[in-house]
């Protein structure tokens, strides 16, 4: 969210409103290790960019068109990116809505995130027993600007998105390899935390799929990102 992106002095980390500190990551940390990719979604895929670039110093690599929408995309890590995501300039079909409300949209924010797994069919499998469902799992295929094709496998969360944000994540697997590697470097991602009107209920949901996902007080769902990059140590929401 633009009006929400905060530099962090690399010395000393910020506090949240209730005194806790952020959740700020360490090499080996088990939550990043699981991290696919995080979605910013914005009205307009240049504004995007802009932002980003703004707050990290890096200018994310233009990456493709998936349906009606397209993208681009930023490192933050070996296999873990940033996906600014923004409708293209088709009309809105209201019987076929965009994903994140991005007709909606008046400013940009982290929407959602994605988590790394080899078997989803096993994941589905395992959630259901639990009475915990997660969506059906779909395919996805992009080609990117440089003539790369990529091809995916998803679950929808299968939850309710409020304000067009889930901090409930869903879950990923790439057929062909992570657009990590060809998307701009220069950020890392070193923290991952999210804000809710219920924390301990998202929190104890979240952690049912071994996801340790700090959830503080919010009077809204928001996700907030901790990156490194050429500005230092700043917070994306």
């Amino acid at each position: 969210m633009v009006g929400c992106l905060a530099l962090i002095p690399t010395v000393a980390a910020q506090k949240p409103a209730g005194g806790r500190p952020p959740a700020v990551s360490v090499p080996g940390n088990e939550l990043l290790a699981r991290i696919d990719h995080l979605i910013y979604a914005t009205p307009d895929l240049q504004r995007g960019i802009e932002e980003i670039e703004k707050l990290l110093g890096v200018r994310a690599a233009m990456g493709g068109q998936l349906g009606t929408t397209y993208n681009a995309l930023v490192s933050l890590g070996p296999a873990m990116f940033l996906e600014i995501l923004a409708p293209d300039q088709s009309p809105p079909d209201q019987s076929r809505p965009r994903p994140f409300r991005l007709d909606e949209l008046k400013a940009s924010k982290l929407v959602t995130w994605a988590v790394k797994e080899t078997d989803l069919e096993r994941v589905k499998s395992e959630s259901a027993a639990k009475g915990m469902p997660l969506g059906e799992i779909r395919t996805g295929e992009r080609k990117q600007t440089n003539g790369e094709q990529l091809s995916w496998q998803f679950t929808t969360s299968g939850r309710a998105r409020i304000d067009g944000i889930s901090i409930f994540p869903f879950f990923i697997k790439w057929t062909t390899p992570n657009p990590a590697r060809t998307a701009a470097k220069g950020a890392t991602l070193v923290g991952l935390r999210a804000e809710h009107p219920d924390p301990e209920g998202q929190q104890r949901l979240i952690q049912r799929f071994g996801l340790n996902l700090l959830v503080q007080t919010g009077p809204a769902p928001a996700l907030i990102a901790i990156i490194d990059c050429p500005r230092g140590r700043v917070e994306l929401r």
